[in-house]
């Protein structure tokens, strides 16, 4: 007898996952290929990461473009206004480790859009059924 995930693991799994660059559904299945190319579906467990082209763009603005708006303003008003050449190496270090961190937050937009389908569910939404405890890493695989 299968049983579900608790919600409160279900959402820490799934953001977990994507934080990694992983399906969130199943935590085995690529997000992307190469560095930020995102994949249409999960090759292992079918999961369609984005059923509408825009539905993640929320999650997105949320998790990617806030942060960098503020570190921005917190640059500028702050640190940059004082010390110019400070802030300006500020700036250089804190982009480049945005872009380097871009496909991380962009796989936990990705597992919160997974998260918002399983909670508000759409009949003709293709989501896999329910992962069940105990399988944190995906289906069992016999050995």
């Amino acid at each position: 007898m299968k049983t579900q995930m608790p919600r409160r693991d279900l959402i820490l799994t799934a953001i977990r996952r994507g934080l990694h660059k992983r399906c969130p559904h199943c935590g085995e299945g690529p997000i992307f290929s190469g560095f930020a190319h995102h994949l249409e579906r999960c090759p292992v467990c079918g999961l369609v990461y984005e059923r509408n082209p825009g539905d993640t763009w929320a999650f997105t603005v949320i998790g990617d473009r806030l942060p960098i708006a503020a570190i921005i303003v917190l640059i500028y008003f702050g640190i940059g206004r004082a010390h110019p050449l400070l802030g300006f190496g500020t700036i250089l270090v804190l982009g480049a480790l945005l872009v380097w961190t871009a496909p991380n937050r962009w796989g936990v937009g990705i597992a919160l859009h997974y998260l918002s389908r399983v909670f508000w569910p759409d009949p003709a939404d293709p989501v896999p059924a329910a992962p069940s405890a105990g399988h944190e890493n995906g289906p069992h695989k016999p050995g």
